[in-house]
């Protein structure tokens, strides 16, 4: 993958700074992860690749347009995966969406500093 993947790479981390903090966070580490686990991937499987994530960058970028523009009672983003589009996933991509899901429903941590200077969580 060469200029084109770079060029939608930077595009994802851009869009996603209008997303909320954790959201954002969450995001930016697993396009990250996605993009270096493709670094070599073959023609094929870098079209498909692309394309994927074009998709993505599509929804985001028309989803925080209509929330800018509040069309939308409450922000949310992504969309829900229908059970063919499940089916089409490799066991590892069930694995990692499982690790995603996972992370983005976790309690967040909230650090305090105590009088004595002590990181707590």
């Amino acid at each position: 993958m060469a200029g084109g993947a770079r060029r939608l790479y930077r595009r994802i981390l851009q869009l996603h700074r209008a997303l909320p903090p954790a959201l954002r966070d969450l995001g930016d580490r697993y396009v990250k992860e996605e993009f270096r686990r493709h670094r070599a991937a073959g023609p094929a499987e870098a079209q498909r690749f692309l394309r994927e994530w074009e998709s993505y960058a599509a929804l985001i970028q028309q989803q925080i347009n209509e929330d800018k523009q509040n069309l939308r009672e409450k922000a949310v983003y992504g969309i829900q995966l229908t059970e063919e589009k499940l089916n089409d996933f490799r066991d590892e991509q069930i694995g990692q969406l499982k690790e995603l899901m996972d992370e983005a429903t976790k309690p967040s941590k909230k650090i305090t500093i105590s009088k004595d200077s002590e990181y707590k969580t």
